[in-house]
């Protein structure tokens, strides 16, 4: 817990001055804490030191930690970070507050459908895929735009835009640093061609950084940062109770 407590001061005291870099307030920045390769008992760790935006990548480890969530009385706001096929829609409708990484009309499409029948409307990001890394998957900036001219305003909200930096296995660190600030800066200017009325009171918004790039995110205009191994570096994991499927 101590080790947790430790690196969660450390993140935050980036994040702050990464937003004084920027001249942008800290409450502007949401730090999801990404919990998915970590037990419940991990997640709720983090929960309990303040960490209340959770972040999961796979529907089936999202339910069981949030039914464990549910179990234990705690309330979360999760995040669904990872690829989502449309059979799994449903699933994830059912638990995410927010979902990152919608990344073609069709899922676009599921996912309001299923959020009709359930009654149950989660936030929205746009995956956009600004690198030619055959890994990645998303849409291009021109289908973004036919998705907001093509589809009328529905109920399912469209908060913003996510996007990854490319990894670049093996380059040197500052290729690897300006190619992310440069995704970044890319993706924020193409928000800022988008009609604003498509998008939730204040979007769109930019879901953006994770553990390796965070700061240069934030100073890109980030408002959403996804972190999950600097939470848990150094950290004794074994003594949290492991989950099973988290390891799989």
């Amino acid at each position: 817990m101590e080790g947790l407590a430790r690196n969660r001061r450390r993140i935050l005291e980036r994040v702050r001055a990464s937003c004084e870099d920027a001249g942008r307030p800290v409450e502007d920045v949401t730090v999801v804490a990404v919990t998915k390769s970590v037990s419940a008992e991990a997640a709720a760790a983090l929960f309990g030191l303040g960490c209340t935006s959770l972040g999961e990548s796979r529907p089936q480890e999202l339910e069981r930690k949030a039914g464990w969530f549910e179990a234990h009385g705690l309330v979360p706001h999760w995040h669904f970070i990872g690829p989502l096929q449309r059979n799994k829609a449903r699933k994830v409708v059912r638990i995410a507050d927010t979902i990152h990484s919608v990344d073609s009309a069709r899922l676009f499409d599921t996912l309001e459908r299923v959020a009709l029948e359930e009654q149950r409307f989660p936030s929205l990001f746009l995956e956009v895929k600004l690198s030619d890394e055959p890994t990645k998957t998303g849409f291009s900036p021109d289908e973004v735009r036919s998705l907001l001219d093509e589809r009328p305003p529905g109920r399912l909200p469209i908060l913003g835009l996510m996007g990854i930096a490319p990894r670049l296995e093996g380059a040197p660190p500052e290729e690897i640093q300006r190619a992310a600030a440069e995704t970044f800066e890319r993706l924020a200017s193409l928000a800022e061609t988008l009609p604003r009325s498509r998008f939730q009171p204040g979007g769109p918004r930019l879901s953006m950084g994770m553990s390796r790039d965070f700061e240069l995110a934030i100073r890109a205009g980030a408002d959403f940062v996804r972190i999950g191994s600097a939470f848990f570096e150094g950290v004794d994991l074994a003594s949290m109770a492991p989950s099973p499927e988290s390891s799989t």
